[in-house]
């Protein structure tokens, strides 16, 4: 199981996340359950969270795996367990078209929301899903950081590691008073976990 922790402190709209992607070999060789980044935000009454995966990929690669559950675990109460959770997973038709299930999402009209992957899907009460493969907006400067590491000295050259690479996404929003604390927090990370033959 993969796992990316991030804790969130929103009684203001904002974002945070967390970026993930230089693995161990055993997670590199696995890239359908490999967390790229997990961003998440909320602006007025709807909050939005975006799991990467598939890290590095090439232009229009998509890496769609029926083996893989994709899970977003929220904790309201501070206890660092979870008290809502979404879970994803994808499929394929008998013409062999992508499709993503969903269990869980907060506003949703039904407890299990099915739609096409590559598409925006409304799921009823103000939630929405979406997956596909999108252009990595993770920046990395690898020369200047080398650079930095072989001088001592800190070094930004702007050039943008990861560009022209993309990732796999799926993006869940949903209603933001569905899953915040009493307090105004919350914590939010994400596991894969594939299923074992």
């Amino acid at each position: 199981m993969h796992r990316t922790l991030i804790p969130l402190l929103l009684l203001l709209p904002g974002v945070a996340l967390a970026a993930d992607h230089a693995e161990a070999p055993g997670t590199s060789a696995d890239p359908a359950a490999d967390i790229g980044d997990l961003y998440a935000w909320h602006s007025g009454e709807s909050m939005v969270t975006v799991l990467t995966f598939n890290p590095f990929g090439a232009a229009g690669a998509e890496n769609y795996d029926a083996d893989v559950l994709y899970s977003i675990h929220i904790d309201s109460d501070g206890d660092n367990l979870p008290d809502h959770e979404i879970h994803a997973r994808f499929g394929q038709n008998m013409a062999g078209e992508w499709g993503i299930q969903v269990v869980g999402l907060p506003g949703a009209t039904e407890t299990t929301t099915i739609g096409a992957a590559g598409e925006s899907i409304d799921a009823g009460g103000g939630a929405m899903i979406y997956s596909g493969v999108k252009d990595d907006p993770f920046f990395f400067d690898q020369t200047g950081f080398n650079e930095t590491l072989a001088t001592g000295t800190l070094a930004f050259t702007a050039t943008d590691a990861v560009a022209g690479l993309n990732v796999n996404a799926i993006v869940f929003e949903f209603p933001f008073a569905d899953v915040v604390g009493a307090d105004g927090t919350l914590q939010v990370w994400t596991t894969t976990s594939r299923l074992e033959s």
